[in-house]
């Protein structure tokens, strides 16, 4: 027996890889699924099922693009109802592969239809539980995305409740517990930074397990919760319904363009032009009214969180060799209208003359200096909430990027703006999308709050 956890930082995010005796399994797999038709050709396996643990919200899954490929069967929990072929498992229903066994344990709550799968060895012992977003490790998941009718997120937590308690917390304790997500992933509030447990050290460490009674379960499960980013109910959508395959996604946008072209198509289609540099190298240059959101952060989920529009056309500016790796980060959480990229970056901008933007940097003892002289300066802490109420400085405005839609209605554009986050990345998302919006005065604060607490500034 073989299992494999293939976790992607960038969404926070695990999928799994099962393999006994030649017959393999996937568990929410990511868009782009050629690994894992590698693996199991490395094996000699054949892959016989899909598992998914429910309609992810914040990733596109690759259980259509890997059926067609491999010909395994997309197996989903107790009422889940797809567009496309796929299997519904009944509760405690049992999957045969190799040697040892899947169980499917309807265990709704995130969403109705979240299913926990457990496995047994070859002897029939519980030796893994393949969670989903039912039980990560440290947190559980959040009731608010998928609420029926009538029913209320605090309907939703009850239930999810009686899961745990009814299927899950009675296994062994030395059952493994592997989750779908982990620390960074908006799918929770309080997940750890390790990717797997087992369940006894769960029972003790875990707040919504340690939850004396379900009224108080319910309390701190809904207490504190965050609207979902916009993209949340667009992915669920795509992986009820169907996609694209991820093959069509490469086609249209592994298009290199000349800036004479790249300009023109932007002109023809009011295309994004999104850049995914590193926050400093792009704020040096860039072309005019384009976006920054760099490769090197959780790019995904804020492309997914800012970005409303998921059918806007997409021109990229990357640095040369990443094209395939935009597109498919992109393609994870749904954004599949890429039209093409400038071919050469913004080198080839400049050699071709064409107009550059630059965004203003100044270090943080800079900038305790100008304060000092002006200390009605406007400073924008875009920090998340539980961020900024932690720690602040008395002066800043809490404008979390996450919302950067809903305030930018506030900025006065002739005014200047100095933007701050916790170390440069988000800040210079945050310029950048003002800076094409209109407001022209805007001064990235380098090293974000570290530097400036490092600097005294208070």
């Amino acid at each position: 027996m073989k299992i494999e956890q293939i976790y992607t930082g960038c969404l926070a995010e695990a999928a799994y890889y099962i393999e006994s005796k030649g017959e393999a399994a996937i568990i929410d797999p990511l868009r782009e699924v050629e690994s894992y038709l590698k693996k199991a050709e490395k094996d000699n396996a054949t892959i016989k099922y899909i598992f998914e643990t429910h309609f992810h919200a914040d990733f596109v899954s690759g259980h259509i693009d890997l059926a067609q490929k491999s010909g395994a069967k997309i197996i989903y929990g107790p009422t889940a109802d797809t567009t496309f072929e796929s299997y519904i498992a009944v509760d405690h229903e049992v999957f045969q592969l190799g040697e040892i066994t899947i169980t499917a344990l309807h265990t709704p709550g995130h969403t109705p239809e979240s299913t926990t799968y457990l496995l047994k060895d070859k002897d029939g012992k519980p030796y893994c539980i393949f969670s989903g977003d039912t039980l990560f490790i440290g947190d559980v998941g959040r009731p608010d995305l998928a609420q029926q009718g009538a029913l209320t997120m605090e309907d939703m937590a009850a239930t999810l409740y009686d899961s745990l308690h009814s299927k899950i917390l009675n296994l062994p304790d030395e059952v493994l517990v592997y989750p779908a997500h982990g620390a960074g992933s908006a799918c929770g509030k309080h997940m750890s930074k390790e990717t797997f447990d087992t369940l006894g050290n769960q029972k003790q460490v875990n707040y919504a397990l340690k939850a004396e009674t379900k009224e108080q379960f319910v309390k701190e499960v809904t207490e504190g919760i965050l609207p979902p980013p916009q993209y949340f109910a667009k992915n669920a959508s795509l992986n009820k319904h169907g996609y694209i395959s991820v093959d069509q996604v490469y086609e249209k946008g592994l298009n290199p363009l000349s800036p004479e072209d790249f300009e023109d198509l932007a002109n023809q289609t009011h295309a994004l032009l999104l850049d995914t540099r590193d926050p400093q190298v792009f704020g040096d240059a860039f072309i005019p009214s384009s976006v920054n959101i760099g490769l090197n952060g959780q790019f995904a989920p804020w492309v997914g969180s800012l970005i409303t529009d998921m059918h806007q056309p997409i021109l990229l500016i990357v640095e040369e060799g990443k094209e395939q790796e935009a597109l498919t980060r992109l393609a994870r959480v749904g954004y599949d209208n890429t039209i093409g990229y400038l071919k050469g970056g913004i080198q080839a901008w400049k050699a071709a003359g064409k107009d550059l933007e630059s965004i203003q940097s100044i270090s943080a003892a800079a900038f305790a200096a100008t304060l000092q002289e002006q200390p009605a300066l406007n400073v924008l802490d875009v920090r998340k909430p539980g961020e900024f109420e932690t720690e602040h400085f008395n002066y800043a405005h809490s404008k979390p990027l996450d919302y950067i839609n809903d305030w930018t209605t506030d900025v006065k554009p002739q005014e200047t703006y100095y933007i701050h986050c916790a170390g440069g990345y988000r800040s210079m998302i945050a310029a950048s999308i003002l800076k094409a919006r209109g407001v022209d005065k805007v001064i990235n604060i380098a090293g974000g709050y570290a530097a400036m607490k490092n600097n005294a500034i208070l």
